[in-house]
């Protein structure tokens, strides 16, 4: 998901570059998008991995 997050920042800067401000602007909201969600996920496993952690004697 990550990987996806960065292939899409990249696109955006590229298509930024050229003067494609329309597909730069979509590119940079879907780069977002996944780089929040990953960082959301990230953490639900970080809390997840420490509860579970915790219930080992």
């Amino acid at each position: 998901m990550l990987r996806w997050a960065i292939i899409f920042l990249v696109i955006a800067i590229v298509a930024a570059l050229f003067g494609f401000t329309g597909i730069a602007a979509g590119a940079a909201a879907i780069a977002k998008f996944l780089f929040g969600l990953f960082l959301l996920l990230c953490l639900i496993f970080f809390i997840l991995a420490i509860t579970a952690a915790r219930k080992i004697p």
